[in-house]
């Protein structure tokens, strides 16, 4: 498989907090991989990396052969290619659910506003939120603005999507309907990092799960080996625990 992401020798710390210790990883083309592990083990901040939202303080990560640590690629054009969908949604209040969906086509693709109208309904209707298209974001609940932030990635035709916990900050009714929106994509075959809590999406979806401690991979597989059949001590009690709190 066509490799998109590249990373060798990740490193990044704040202050004297070692976050993430030469974490190696890659993305190919059509993957679901899915990033597991306890609070602090550095998952959210090696996913921030990818799109350069964390600057690594070492390290290479290559985007089709291209380093953007070095900035061998401009960081705008880069973001334009990886999109991201974060736990807060981090939509624009003071905009309309259509111009959320529209702004970033016409400012960074360069689109004409017929096209980038035409392209933010397709992908609203998609996740089910044409009927809101006129809404101020700030009328609608909290899985409604996440679906209408991945329509929103969606519209930049990204060729891969990082999903930073989308579900953690939703009320647990609306957890189900923007994981049935990841499923879908997953079956189309767009390619998706997601770091999630959600253990059985993450076994129903993912093509490849990594778990990570305390800032290093620990352990990565296929969903029915990592979860049948963990190596890692540190794995094995996490996987204890969930089955337990379920």
């Amino acid at each position: 498989m066509e490799k998109i992401l590249e990373v060798k020798h990740l490193r990044k710390s704040f202050g004297n907090l070692e976050v993430l210790k030469d974490i190696h990883f890659d993305v190919a083309k059509g993957e679901v991989v899915t990033i597991i592990g306890s609070s602090g083990s550095g998952k959210s901040t090696m996913l921030r990396c990818l799109n350069l939202l964390e600057k690594p303080d070492d390290g290479t990560i290559l985007y089709h052969g291209k380093d953007i640590v070095k900035g061998e690629l401009n960081v705008n054009e880069h973001r334009s290619h990886i999109g991201m969908v974060f736990q807060n949604f981090h939509l624009f209040n003071n905009k309309n659910v259509l111009e959320n969906c529209v702004i970033g086509q016409v400012k960074v693709l360069k689109k004409s506003r017929e096209d980038a109208e035409k392209t933010a309904k397709f992908f609203l209707e998609k996740v089910g939120m044409e009927k809101f298209m006129y809404a101020s974001s700030t009328q609608l609940s909290g899985g409604q603005k996440q679906r209408v932030a991945i329509a929103r990635a969606l519209c930049m035709d990204p060729e891969i999507l990082l999903f930073d916990e989308p579900t953690s900050a939703l009320d647990p009714e609306m957890v189900g309907e923007i994981l049935e929106v990841m499923k879908t994509l997953a079956k189309e075959g767009l390619t998706m990092v997601i770091v999630t809590h959600e253990m059985q999406f993450a076994k129903d979806v993912s093509t490849r799960i990594v778990f990570m401690d305390k800032g290093i991979i620990a352990e990565e597989g296929k969903p029915e080996e990592l979860f049948e059949h963990p190596k890692h001590e540190r794995l094995k009690e996490f996987l204890y625990r969930y089955r337990l709190s379920n």
